[in-house]
């Protein structure tokens, strides 16, 4: 009897990982497939009943639900050839890709992001190219930018070199001209992956003053080193990706799962948890780990670090990293 239920069960669980195979399947095709909407449609229903027609004649059950997972296996090994490219007509905000040049202690990166915006699609490009000096590194800090969700938001990290000056980096999708982020467009192979290279006052003052975004800066544990180390691979990892692009993925590589990456490779990152796919939540995560000032109970440490009014009222002032920082409560010791 305990044998037939577990057997049941297992059957059961079987067959939902089938079922959302198919459903992948069919998203995959429909997104990713044809550009026909017509010859997608006729593969996306083709997958679905070829899939149930083997779970339905193959007897027993589970040989049948094995069958039904070949559609599911043909589909996969198409999707996974699909190549990505740095060479598609990009919107303007993204359609040049920063390029580093290492020196001794010194980087040289061109195409760092400085516009002048007048809206969220109104602006004057300026993509500039910049020097900065590794080794007068500071520390680094954490940006989350909410546009609607509380469960989800944006990260960005930005190095503090001292003197006022910051370089800020984001992990985006990269946009052609005329599209626009879709949530579950993300999940599939529809957007590259782009690190925009900017000046606080494009990255931060767009969100907060033309996107309307909620925007909160953290103070991160993290000693000169660590944050140098940091730095490092993420230049390097940009200089890889101008020449092997990969695909965006929302869940898989997006801008905290591709920050987690970079911080283990500086060797600075904590075990696995929830909350860096909640990432609304990663503020609170490293609160509990020691990795923000925990001097102040954490409700109090959030209001504090919430910079939307300051980044509105600083607009494109030239000390605008200053400003949006004061008040903040201090790094914790590395």
């Amino acid at each position: 009897m305990v044998r037939r239920a577990l057997g049941l069960i297992v059957t059961a669980l079987f067959a939902v990982i089938v079922v959302a195979g198919v459903v992948w399947a069919v998203l995959a095709l429909w997104f990713d497939g044809p550009s026909s909407r017509v010859l997608a449609g006729t593969l996306c229903v083709a997958s679905a009943i070829s899939s149930l027609l083997l779970a339905v004649l193959v007897r027993p059950v589970v040989r049948g639900l094995v069958a039904a997972i070949l559609p599911v296996v043909l589909v996969a090994l198409w999707w996974v050839t699909i190549a990505p490219s740095n060479s598609r007509d990009w919107s303007p905000d993204v359609d040049r890709t920063a390029q580093v040049v290492f020196s001794d202690s010194s980087v040289t990166i061109q195409n760092v992001r400085n516009f002048k915006y007048r809206s969220e699609s109104d602006y004057d490009p300026r993509w500039e190219t910049r020097t900065y000096n590794l080794d007068r590194i500071r520390g680094v800090d954490l940006f989350l930018s909410f546009w609607g969700p509380t469960q989800i938001a944006h990260t960005i990290a930005s190095w503090d070199f001292g003197d006022g000056q910051y370089l800020a980096i984001s992990i985006e999708t990269r946009k052609e001209k005329g599209e626009s982020y879709s949530a579950v467009r993300g999940f599939f192979r529809q957007y590259e992956l782009y690190y925009v290279v900017a000046d606080e006052r494009d990255l931060i003052g767009l969100r907060t003053n033309y996107r309307g975004e909620q925007v909160y800066l953290y103070h991160l544990r993290a000693c000169a080193s660590q944050a140098q180390a940091l730095l490092v691979d993420y230049l390097r990892e940009i200089n890889h990706l101008a020449e092997h692009p990969q695909w965006y993925n929302a869940l898989t590589q997006n801008c905290t799962t591709t920050m987690r990456g970079h911080a283990q490779n500086a060797r600075a990152v904590g075990r696995w948890d929830w909350r860096l796919l909640a990432n609304g939540h990663l503020d609170q995560l490293l609160y509990e780990r020691g990795e923000l000032d925990t001097g102040l109970p954490f409700d109090e440490l959030r209001a504090r670090s919430n910079i939307t009014e300051s980044a509105r009222a600083a607009g494109d002032s030239p000390d605008f990293s200053t400003r949006i920082r004061q008040g903040l409560p201090e790094a914790p010791g590395a």
